[in-house]
């Protein structure tokens, strides 16, 4: 019989992790419950889980310290951070640490149930996750994220800042069915006062960008209703 999924969850606020807990197992993960980034070091040597769930702000220790001492030692156990709304630059920051995800506090358990399962799929053992890594590929697609530019066929593609940045955030959750809301939160900030219509607008143009055929895509799928899929396999170039 398969074991299952390990999940560690590393929160001090006890509402959280006492309803918390219960949820992921009835959602068929066998869970560990730390309260701070010092005992999840400790439970992460210990036993080895399958992937974290973390909050940022603890005593002790708290989550993105406890990210960079688990990349120190070159542990890449996927690990998803639950940050407070409207900290973007600490959302950026924390990806660029090695989170393979984040997600907003107050938060659907559902919604994460979702994100753990899409990390776990596209988790590459042993390896840094695709949100650390600075080059990007898709066949003959590119995206250099340090010089913010992205190529096709070898030739440089015109992109306004957020359609860049869409592009980003969709082909480092590639296979992910990424809701218009969360690309909203994501791209143009929480209270950034745009309606979803923006989401679309950008897609459009990445898609002329990319000659991709939305009847017939071969980078962005959409999914009437529910929003846009980044379609084909993502590989990190460093």
């Amino acid at each position: 019989m398969e074991r299952s999924t390990r999940i560690l969850l590393v929160d001090d606020e006890a509402a959280i992790t006492d309803n918390l807990s219960p949820f992921l197992e009835r959602s068929g993960f066998q869970v560990t419950v730390s309260t701070n980034g010092e005992e999840a070091l400790q439970q992460v040597q210990e036993s080895e889980p399958d992937l974290v769930v973390m909050d940022v702000l603890m005593p002790k220790m708290d989550g993105r310290e406890a990210l960079r001492r688990m990349r120190r030692m070159d542990n890449w156990i996927p690990v998803i951070l639950l940050t407070q709304v409207g900290e973007s630059m600490e959302r950026a920051m924390a990806l660029e640490e090695g989170a393979d995800d984040y997600l907003n506090k107050p938060f659907d358990p559902h919604e994460l149930v979702a994100r753990i399962r899409a990390v776990l799929r596209r988790s590459r053992p042993g390896r840094p996750p695709l949100s650390a890594a600075w080059k990007l590929s898709c066949g003959l697609l590119s995206l250099d994220r340090r010089s913010r530019r992205a190529f096709l066929e070898g030739q440089e593609l015109t992109l306004t800042p957020k359609a860049l940045a869409l592009l980003e955030y969709l082909m480092t959750h590639p296979d992910e069915l990424v809701s218009r809301d969360r690309l909203l939160d994501a791209v143009w900030g929480w209270d950034y006062p745009a309606g979803t219509r923006a989401v679309d607008t950008r897609i459009a143009e990445l898609r002329r960008a990319l000659e991709d055929d939305a009847t017939n895509p071969r980078f962005i799928e959409t999914v009437p209703g529910q929003g846009y899929r980044f379609a084909a396999d993502v590989e990190s170039n460093t």
